[in-house]
């Protein structure tokens, strides 16, 4: 399965991956801190180590629980997981605003290509072979039909009707994908692109894709999964606590408060998870397909 090289503008959702091309090994490494393929992957065993990013979540998550005032019964695994859930969240939910945009070129003969985890992951649209409506009318293609002639003789360039064309547009390309005439894909085990019709010659692929990038994260998605990331360790924390109902102590004893925590801990994730919907998110695009 073919490697192409890939051209994108950076992004986080990557460790540094191998393309190979014409024999030659080439290596990329995308900016940002947040590594997908290292998503929810630690285990007890694993030395845990923070990034700059997920530092400052961290802290904020220990100074919203009382750090250092009081004791936050917390290992770094666990506050590791909980960061880990947020960011995961926002990934798969990713606003439009985090589009971003990267290139190959397809060999001809060649329909499947392994590419990145951080494109395939939330993979929006690929473009690789699209006819567009022409002045001039070519042999073979839909632009040479009569119809759309006459629209184009007649109203492309004088009393122009920007609602005629845009249902014209429409229609050709429901028209084209049928016909085959326009290229569409499918990811396959989220790791490898296949692309109908296979591509005759070499040509270039557009990808358009959403992924975090923790270097121009906007403020609000940081301090949701701050926040997210928080409301899950007062549940973690809450379940520690609540194994014991009172700490002996030289004043009589205190009581724990982890039933409250657990309680917190669900409201707070609900709420948070449906701002994540209703104001996040993009609402889904409609479409004849």
């Amino acid at each position: 399965m073919p490697q192409p090289k890939v051209w994108y503008p950076g992004n986080s959702f990557a460790k540094k991956h191998t393309a190979v091309i014409g024999g030659v090994v080439e290596q990329h490494e995308p900016k940002g801190q947040i590594k997908s393929d290292e998503l929810n992957t630690k285990t007890l065993a694993d030395v845990v180590e923070f990034s700059l990013f997920e530092e400052t979540i961290k802290d904020y998550i220990l100074a919203r629980l009382g750090h250092p005032v009081i004791r936050v019964e917390l290992t770094p695994f666990q506050i590791k997981t909980c960061i880990d859930e947020a960011v995961t969240n926002l990934h798969y939910h990713a606003p439009l605003w985090t589009k971003q945009i990267a290139t190959f070129i397809a060999s001809g003969g060649t329909n499947s290509y392994e590419l990145p985890r951080f494109i395939l992951d939330n993979l929006e649209y690929v473009v690789y072979k699209k006819s567009l409506l022409s002045v001039q009318g070519q042999t073979g293609t839909l632009e040479f039909d009569f119809f759309i002639k006459y629209f184009q003789d007649n109203f492309l360039f004088r009393e122009f009707a920007i609602g005629d064309f845009f249902l014209l547009q429409q229609n050709l390309e429901m028209i084209r994908k049928v016909l085959g005439q326009e290229g569409t894909w499918d990811v396959i085990n989220n790791r490898y692109l296949q692309l109908y019709p296979t591509p005759p010659m070499n040509e270039v692929v557009i990808l358009e894709y959403r992924a975090l990038d923790s270097d121009t994260l906007h403020p609000a998605y940081r301090n949701w999964i701050q926040k997210y990331a928080t409301a899950c360790a007062k549940g973690v924390l809450g379940e520690i606590r609540g194994k014991y109902s009172t700490l002996p102590s030289p004043g009589g004893g205190a009581t724990l408060n982890g039933p409250a925590l657990v309680q917190a801990s669900t409201q707070e994730k609900e709420e948070l998870y449906q701002k994540l919907l209703d104001e996040l998110e993009e609402p889904p695009a409609f479409t004849v397909f």
